[in-house]
């Protein structure tokens, strides 16, 4: 049944073309562990890319309980940890995650340093991960307010004071982050709209180019 169920989306679409040419395309020597113990760093890309996966999978399930009011946040998480089957197990994992994702990314950085991965005619590439990083780190501060406990309130003042500080745009930028004077609803409503929608989308268009680029240019090797 799956395999007509592939023939006739096939047969409307020509999917196997495309998808031979992901399945069969090769992967080179020196960025097979199987050859060569170095080869390992070069899989901190794809293991960042598993746990972003992971990232966005559990966060999906979390926002099925999540209730971004400042009322609500704090027993809304309560809820899902201690009442929820696994929720205790779904909520570590993302929050954990969270350090994770970027350390994998801080390695997968230095390896391409470190190798000159970053040159001509990868150029543009190392901008977007570059991109995808400071997105990365925006999720990081974002989704630290949603609990809406002490440690998460007094960490999101002073993240909003170092925003503060940047030279010209600062008061429009914490502004913009806090909606209005005090951390408060308005600000639980931004973080968690910025944590969910904007930056996951902007996330997954700089995702697609990263890996289209990639996929254009091959993966570079050793110096």
């Amino acid at each position: 049944m799956l395999q007509k169920l592939y023939d006739w989306v096939d047969e409307r679409l020509d999917i196997t073309p495309m998808w031979r040419d992901i399945a069969d395309h090769e992967v080179p020597e020196h960025v097979n562990p199987a050859h060569h113990f170095s080869a390992f760093v070069y899989c901190f890309g794809g293991l960042t890319f598993f746990v972003t996966v992971i990232q966005i999978l559990s966060g999906m399930f979390l926002t099925m309980y999540y209730v971004p009011d400042i009322l609500n946040a704090y027993q809304s998480v309560a809820y899902l940890q201690n009442e929820v089957a696994f929720g205790v197990i779904v909520r570590g994992m993302h929050h954990w995650g969270a350090s994770l994702v970027i350390v994998m990314m801080f390695l997968h950085t230095l390896r391409v340093f470190f190798t000159g991965s970053y040159k001509k005619p990868r150029e543009l590439n190392w901008v977007v991960g570059v991109l995808i990083f400071f997105v990365m780190l925006g999720l990081g501060f974002t989704g630290y307010l949603l609990p809406w406990d002490m440690k998460a309130y007094f960490a999101t003042v002073v993240g909003l004071q170092i925003a503060e500080s940047v030279p010209v745009i600062g008061d429009f930028a914490k502004t913009l982050l806090a909606g209005g004077e005090i951390i408060g609803a308005s600000t639980l409503a931004r973080f968690f709209a910025i944590h969910v929608f904007f930056l996951p989308g902007a996330l997954l268009g700089l995702l697609g180019a990263h890996f289209y680029m990639i996929r254009k240019q091959g993966i570079s090797g050793p110096l």
